[in-house]
């Protein structure tokens, strides 16, 4: 398979800003083969996307990235090729929203008793799209003019251990997997890396996702620089994983990244796509 592809993005549906088809045009734009749509907890942006992949001639990967708990905080794991209609899936993923907005309630009030002129309306007015999160509150303080920028929020307020992040309740490695695995997901280690984790520990999890049954890990990605993919690409064979990439892009909220490339600018060639659905058909799943 020639080309390239980006197996990791995120649309206005959780915490990008292009639309799911906009996205979809900057890959077709990018002349990317295939374009994976991943947004945080939800999968209400993939008819969109899949529409604008038939209209423009770029093949669609529905799927979405679900966060789990570890000793390290947020883990995260990518579901690719979920079917059209992932009910289950859908559920929990409500579940897990709910959470969410418990969450960012309290993050809200957290900041108003600090004396910051914020409220609940506004951050629901930043967030398009209906998974909802840190990212968009650090976009409405950057609207604010508290911050200068989304990575600022994120290291003075956002971040895990600042004063007004909150954490929020994760399903358990186990969980997280298994709702992905009931839609016949191929499932994604994403940014092994960025883990807070030593690599022995990091070692240790990856093993123990192996054996719960994960597919892939995160080999390229926009923050992992090559010491990092080489270290990637080792526990991929140490663990019998297939390698992925993706860009986790995220427009214009993340200027730094650019559709459809990795670290320093490289890209992630079909043929990964196509190891990842050689293994879909030898695990018997839907191709």
């Amino acid at each position: 398979m020639d080309g390239f592809v980006d197996l990791h993005t995120h649309s206005a549906a959780s915490d990008g800003t292009d639309r799911p088809a906009e996205l979809v045009a900057l890959a077709a734009a990018a002349s990317l083969t295939a374009v994976a749509l991943t947004d945080h907890d939800t999968v209400s942006g993939l008819d969109e996307a899949a529409a604008a992949g038939r209209r423009h001639g770029i093949g669609v990967v529905r799927g979405c990235e679900v966060a789990v708990s570890s000793p390290y905080g947020e883990m995260h794991i990518l579901g690719l090729w979920l079917p059209e209609a992932p009910v289950g899936l859908a559920a929990a993923l409500e579940k897990i929203r709910i959470a969410r907005d418990a969450r960012n309630r309290e993050m809200v009030e957290r900041f108003r008793r600090a004396g910051f002129d914020v409220s609940y309306p506004e951050l629901l007015a930043v967030a398009a799209g209906e998974s909802v999160g840190r990212p968009h509150m650090a976009r409405l303080l950057v609207q604010k003019g508290v911050c200068s920028t989304t990575r600022d929020a994120f290291a003075r307020f956002l971040a895990d251990g600042k004063a007004m992040h909150v954490p929020r309740a994760l399903p358990a490695p186990a969980e997280g997997l298994a709702m992905l695995q009931a839609e016949n997901a191929t499932t994604v280690l994403a940014h092994p890396m960025l883990l807070k984790a030593p690599f022995p520990e990091l070692e240790k999890m990856v093993g123990q996702l192996a054996a719960l049954g994960l597919d892939g890990i995160e080999v390229w990605h926009s923050e992992q620089d090559a010491a990092a993919t080489r270290r990637a690409k080792m526990l991929a064979q140490r663990f019998g994983l297939a390698p992925s990439g993706g860009s986790d892009y995220h427009g214009a909220v993340r200027p730094d990244v650019t559709l459809g490339r990795v670290w320093q600018g490289g890209r992630v060639p079909a043929a990964v796509m196509e190891a990842l659905l050689e293994r879909r058909a030898r695990r018997g799943r839907p191709v």
